[in-house]
């Protein structure tokens, strides 16, 4: 049975919390749309990045980090992507979704609602990104969801699937690299099935990377649990940056497990939406990450 209760969060007093008999889910209603915690119910482990310096904050006129888990709308270019959202948003409960709604943003015309249902049973959740043109003409920009992680962890994106020489000719697994990161960190694992990213607190230097990606998953692996998302690739769509719809960034403070929809136009009116699933999964402790991609691949929540 799906609970809902107003809580106070990380300095913020006008919190919803959703819940299972599993699973708990946090959202703020003072800025956002944010989901500022998913976790398991009744335990202290804190997967979602909270930002220090601006826990509880609200106002202002510049975009401001907070944490957790937002919605954009891509490429990313200053200052349309960085619409700052620290004003307080409207929602909707009817007992099934809870719905996310904040003001058109003034500078763009758009709208960012979210949609959330959290299973009845399973440690998992659905999120649905919708952007709304409420402005007089057509633009082209891609939804673009982006969940800000805990340190400590790692982030692992699986390939595609080995196909040998010559029954594959043609590419299939295109990377994308920002020209401020270098392939040679030690964060990365470069493996036969998968990319790596890990995220190291002592290193100041930024990392970012972005895949097409059909397989459809990616997780974060934080102590004995593991982060999973899904977001399935539509083909024969066009995806901003060379083609990604995955990315991960990471710095000294979080990484940044990130899915985009489609770039596509959006007329005056319309609506456009983006799909992620969430789910989270225990690990036995201490193990390597071959073990936990091993793990996440095998999750019924994968597979189905």
């Amino acid at each position: 049975m799906i609970k809902i209760k107003e809580v106070r969060f990380a300095g913020w007093s006008q919190c919803l919390e959703l819940s299972n008999d599993v699973v708990e889910l946090v959202v703020t209603t003072e800025v956002g749309p944010r989901i500022l915690h998913f976790g398991w119910k009744n335990q202290n482990d804190k997967l979602f990045y909270i930002d220090s310096e601006t826990k509880g904050v609200t106002g202002g006129k510049h975009f401001k980090l907070y944490g957790g888990h937002r919605f954009w709308h891509g490429p990313e270019v200053k200052p349309r992507t960085y619409v700052p959202d620290n004003s307080t948003i409207a929602h909707e409960w009817d007992g099934k979704v809870l719905r996310l709604i904040p003001a058109v943003e003034e500078l763009t015309g758009l709208q960012k609602i979210v949609e959330i249902r959290l299973h009845e049973t399973d440690p998992s959740v659905s999120v649905s990104h919708q952007l709304v043109n409420h402005g007089q003409w057509e633009i082209t920009a891609a939804p673009w969801a982006l969940t800000v992680l805990a340190p400590g962890g790692t982030a692992i994106i699986p390939q595609e699937p080995f196909v040998p020489f010559p029954k594959a000719l043609l590419p299939a697994r295109p990377l994308v690299l920002w020209q401020y990161t270098d392939m040679s960190d030690p964060r990365f694992k470069w493996a036969a099935r998968y990319v790596a990213l890990a995220q190291d607190p002592s290193r100041n230097d930024q990392l970012k990377f972005g895949v097409r990606n059909s397989v459809g998953w990616g997780c974060y692996i934080l102590g004995s649990n593991a982060f999973v998302k899904k977001a399935v690739l539509k083909p024969d769509a066009e995806y901003p940056d060379f083609g990604c719809n995955w990315e991960v960034f990471t710095d000294a403070n979080f990484l940044e497990l990130e899915t985009l929809g489609p770039l596509a136009p959006l007329k005056a009116g319309e609506t456009v939406s983006h799909e992620e699933e969430w789910a989270l999964s225990k690990l036995t402790p201490g193990v390597s990450i071959d073990e936990a991609y091993q793990h996440v691949r095998d999750l019924s929540f994968v597979t189905a």
